[in-house]
């Protein structure tokens, strides 16, 4: 089987870690919560460490629909993640096999009541509308949205 990740697409999640998860209350209505404790597992797999979130994880124990999207603010790139969650419980089979994976984020999963893993059925990019046309570098996008967060962070000093 091929990969359905990308090396763009796991240096985004790798990068980022806020994902924005989307998944379908009982009533048929959305529900959107970021995590910010996101990773690859494998070329077919993300997960993050769930803390608390008693919404999301309801919907995924009643099947829910799950999408994952990520964006760089900065380049105004990202991508979005179809897929099927599977909850690995602390104390269960795999829970420290699979923790092993969010090492390199510090003791995040120390603090962790389960792990949520997402198998990807499909990827697609993400790209704003600012590169309509092509006239747009990615360098230009970054320069401008660099600027406009350095100005929304008054009084603080940033290295050029």
């Amino acid at each position: 089987m091929s990969p359905i990740l990308t090396s763009d697409m796991k240096r985004l999640v790798d990068e980022q870690r806020l994902g924005f998860v989307a998944t379908v209350d009982p009533d048929g209505s959305p529900n959107l919560s970021p995590k910010a404790t996101f990773s690859v597992i494998d070329d077919h797999t993300i997960g993050y460490c769930e803390i608390r979130s008693p919404r999301t994880m309801s919907n995924i124990a009643r099947g829910s629909a799950i999408e994952v999207n990520f964006v760089d603010p900065f380049t105004r790139k990202g991508c979005r993640f179809k897929g099927r969650a599977e909850v690995i419980a602390r104390g269960s089979a795999g829970f420290d096999d699979t923790a092993k994976h969010f090492s390199k984020h510090g003791s995040i999963a120390d603090r962790a009541r389960s792990i949520v893993v997402i198998r990807i059925d499909r990827a697609l990019p993400l790209v704003s509308p600012a590169y309509d046309g092509g006239q747009v570098e990615e360098s230009d996008i970054r320069r401008l949205w660099t600027k406009r967060f350095r100005e929304i962070q008054p009084g603080r000093r940033y290295e050029e």
